[in-house]
């Protein structure tokens, strides 16, 4: 390459990275009202008055409602929206931002870095419900036939519960923890 492809793709470079630093990140915004927070310049939700997008998340409270501020804890008002990715998604009042106490299952409310949140969310609900049902099911291999008040035995319980978990599984609801859990039984 010669010096001016160079400096073109330099150019391009910083001219991607000033357009991306430019806007503040929708820190705690739902993703269908990242559209209402695209403009320059935003109305609060309650109509009282508007703000310029360099004040969205500045920790200062504009609006009585908390829109300028979805992603700090300035607003009383104000709401988080915790995306969950795995699990379900949720509001928390913006309070609980960055309040050392992990309240979104991925720990984006936690954003400032002073405690480590780890990612606890998985498909279909919360780890401490996942592993209290994994538990369980290990447990299903423990009966014997004459501990079960109805007569069924046990090795047909798991087969039925198998077959409940393959068929859940082609629909993408199953882990691969309880899976393991099953083949092994």
């Amino acid at each position: 390459m010669n010096m001016e492809s160079h400096s073109l793709i330099c150019f391009i470079l910083l001219a991607s990275a000033a357009c991306c630093l430019s806007h503040p990140s929708l820190i705690g915004v739902h993703p269908l009202d990242e559209r209402y927070y695209s403009s320059e310049v935003i109305k609060c939700k309650d109509g009282s008055k508007s703000f310029s997008r360099d004040h969205l998340n500045d920790n200062f409270c504009d609006c009585p409602d908390g829109t300028d501020e979805p992603g700090t804890p300035a607003c009383p008002a104000g709401k988080f929206y915790c995306r969950n990715l795995g699990s379900k998604p949720q509001f928390i009042f913006s309070s609980h931002i960055n309040d050392n106490f992990c309240d979104c299952c991925d720990g984006s409310d936690e954003y400032e870095g002073r405690i480590h949140c780890p990612n606890t969310c998985v498909m279909g609900g919360n780890s401490g419900y996942m592993n209290n049902y994994n538990s369980k099911v290990s447990d299903l291999g423990s009966f014997s036939e004459k501990e079960t008040k109805n007569g069924i035995k046990s090795g047909e319980s798991v087969h039925n519960l198998t077959v409940f978990v393959v068929a859940s599984d082609l629909e993408g609801g199953v882990t691969s923890d309880l899976k393991e859990t099953l083949l092994l039984t």
